[in-house]
């Protein structure tokens, strides 16, 4: 199973866009190359995820660009801020590189550049991160997420042998957001619609759990992941380390204040885990 990337500085790599493409009313794919796409590593993980950087407006920074040297001699207005978006493939051999981000109707920073794109622009990315591949050890999947992690669940479900077992709650807008997803044939894709009313969390408690050794997803909306972590944890004693879990993004919130909260959240719960620790708790022992 892999492990997690190193937190060093993530390399900046300049692209060029190719062509976009509207793969639903809500999802945008840029496929980006140019001579800076050989410079790119991939890391093996089907998370894998770069960050888009937007530049301040009327700010030039030095080459080759270093994000920690704009941090420390920049003032923070004239920062650059970052979108992070999951790797759809990358084909060494046709030298592209695709990602796939969501369209809220027009609103926020990302989406609405990736609707103006033409080809020939250039934009820059940090990266490659990620921390999640199925493991092929496992019995049995459990991927669970919104329109933000489809693209990761999508990259995870081509990675399984084609004997995989498992189960995969997709929740999305209506059925135009729904995608064709290559899928096992013993793994069973359900498409959670919030237009009906779907639960998805309670779909998952609600859920027959297979036998075996569970390796589990659990990526998208917070208070989703939330949700279904706590269940897996405390109601299905899954042990932490079965379980790759990250709130993409939280309702209401700017992408700047949800990775304050996200880091005050992270911050806050260490203290209550190591005190679990030491009085023998263990999720799922």
């Amino acid at each position: 199973m892999a492990t997690k990337a190193s937190a060093k500085a993530k390399p900046a790599t300049r692209l060029r866009v190719l062509r976009t493409e509207r793969l639903s009313p809500g999802m945008i794919r840029i496929v980006a190359g140019g001579a800076g796409l050989a410079q790119f590593t991939p890391t093996g993980f089907t998370d894998s995820y770069v960050k888009v950087v937007f530049p301040a407006a009327g700010v030039t920074y030095p080459e080759p660009f270093d994000m920690r040297r704009i941090r420390a001699e920049y003032p923070a207005e004239q920062q650059p801020r970052t979108r992070t978006f999951t790797v759809r493939y990358f084909d060494e051999a046709a030298s592209e590189l695709a990602i796939d981000l969501v369209d809220h109707g027009g609103e926020g920073l990302a989406a609405p550049w990736a609707a103006a794109l033409v080809p020939g622009d250039e934009f820059t990315v940090l990266g490659p991160g990620g921390g999640y591949a199925p493991d092929p050890a496992a019995d049995w999947h459990l991927l669970v997420g919104d329109e933000s992690a489809m693209p990761a669940i999508a990259v995870s479900l081509e990675s399984m042998p084609a004997d995989a077992r498992g189960h995969v709650f997709l929740e999305v807008g209506d059925e135009r957001d729904q995608q064709s997803l290559r899928t096992p044939t013993k793994v069973s894709l359900h498409w959670m619609r919030r237009s009906a009313g779907d639960d998805t969390a309670q779909a998952v408690r609600e859920l027959d759990f297979p036998t075996g050794r569970i390796h589990a997803f659990v990526h998208g909306e917070a208070d989703l992941v939330r949700a279904v972590r706590r269940h897996l944890l405390n109601e299905r004693g899954v042990a932490r380390d079965r379980l790759s879990v990250s709130g993409y993004w939280r309702r209401g919130r700017t992408d700047e204040r949800w990775r304050e909260e996200k880091a005050a959240e992270k911050a806050a719960q260490k203290p209550r885990e190591t005190s679990r620790e030491k009085s023998g708790y263990r999720a799922g022992g």
